[in-house]
C-alpha cells in the first residue's frame, strides 16, 4: 500500500474515444514537449547551474531555497533524481504523461482533482521532480491554487513575490521564479498568498500573456500546473481555456463518482491525458 499520498494506479485512460477525439482536434499548439519515447532527440539547452536559468540574451539569477531532509521526508517529497522507494512510479507517471503531451505536441499539463485532500498538489510536486529528473527536460512548476497556495510550504520557504504580483501588479514573471537547492532542472513559480478574485486573475488576459511567455521560452521546458479543486469554485475552469492538456487526480474511498464524473463534465474541452489514483489499498504490481 502507497502511503498518503502517493500514486499507485500510476496512469489511466478516462474514456479511449474521447482522448482520440481531443487528441485530433485543434489545440493551442506550441513548442512539442517531445521526448525520447515519442519519437526524435529533445533540443537541450546550456547547461544550467543552481540558481541560474538561461535564455538566448539573458541569465536570470533567481533565489535558491533549500529544502530540508526532514520536511522532504514528511511531505513525501521525492528526492532530487526522482530516486528512493516512490521514484519509480512517479517516474513511469512521467513517461507515460509525456508520450500523451507528446501525441497532443503539448508542454502544459493542469494536475486537477474534484475535492480537496485527493492529493493533487502532492503529485503536482513530485511530477515535476520527476520530469526535471531526465536529461531531456526541464521542468516550471507554477502553483495557481490562488486561494488557498500551498507549494512554498510544502518546499519550506516563503516567497517575497509570487504568481499573483505578476497577475496583479504585472511583475515580470521571473522575479517571482524560485530553484530548490539539488533539483537542477526545476524550477517553481509560487503563489505568495490567497487573492480575492481569483477565478478572474486566473481567466484574465494577464494571465493568458503569462502562460504564453512561459511556454514559448524554453523548447524543453514542461509547465506543471497545480490549479485549485474543479468543483470548490470556477478557478480550475476559468483556467482550463490557456492550459493544453489536464491529468486528472482520484483518491480512493475519498474521491466521489459523481463528483469525478460531474468535473469531467465541466473540463469538457480540456484533453485529459489520463488520471491518477492515490490511496490504492491494490499492490503496484497489479497494474503493470
Amino acid at each position: 500500500m502507497v502511503e498518503d499520498g502517493g500514486v499507485d494506479a500510476i496512469i489511466r485512460p478516462i474514456d479511449a474515444a474521447r482522448f482520440e477525439r481531443d487528441r485530433r482536434a485543434e489545440v493551442d499548439t506550441g513548442p512539442a514537449a517531445g521526448n525520447a519515447d515519442a519519437g526524435g532527440p529533445i533540443p537541450v539547452p546550456s547547461p544550467m547551474s543552481a540558481g541560474v536559468e538561461f535564455t538566448d540574451t539573458v541569465v536570470f539569477q533567481h533565489p535558491v531555497v533549500e529544502l530540508t531532509e526532514a520536511l522532504r521526508e514528511r511531505e513525501r517529497i521525492l528526492p532530487a533524481g526522482a530516486g528512493g522507494d516512490t521514484g519509480g512510479p512517479y517516474k513511469m507517471l512521467r513517461t507515460q504523461v509525456m508520450r500523451r503531451l507528446g501525441d497532443l505536441s503539448a508542454n502544459t499539463l493542469a494536475v486537477l482533482s474534484a475535492h480537496s485532500g485527493d492529493g493533487k498538489t502532492l503529485t503536482a510536486i513530485n511530477l515535476a521532480i520527476a520530469i526535471a529528473a531526465h536529461p531531456g527536460y526541464t521542468a516550471l512548476l507554477v502553483d495557481l491554487d490562488l486561494r488557498n497556495p500551498s507549494i512554498h510550504r510544502r518546499l519550506g520557504f516563503d516567497p517575497e513575490i509570487g504568481i499573483d504580483d505578476c497577475l496583479e501588479q504585472r511583475r515580470p514573471v521571473y522575479q517571482a521564479m524560485v530553484k530548490v537547492a539539488g533539483y537542477e532542472r526545476l524550477t517553481v513559480l509560487p503563489a505568495r498568498a490567497a487573492a480575492a478574485h481569483s477565478s478572474e486573475l486566473l481567466a484574465g488576459q494577464r494571465m493568458q500573456e503569462v502562460v504564453q511567455e512561459l511556454r514559448t521560452r524554453y523548447v524543453n521546458r514542461v509547465l506543471i500546473f497545480d490549479l485549485p479543486p474543479v468543483l470548490l469554485a470556477d478557478d480550475a475552469l476559468a483556467f482550463s481555456q490557456y492550459v493544453q492538456a489536464g491529468l486528472f487526480v482520484v483518491s480512493e474511498g475519498r474521491s466521489s463518482r459523481e463528483g469525478v464524473t460531474r468535473s469531467l463534465a465541466l473540463l469538457h474541452k480540456l484533453p485529459i491525458v489520463g488520471t491518477v489514483l492515490n490511496h490504492s489499498r491494490d499492490s503496484l504490481g497489479a497494474y503493470y
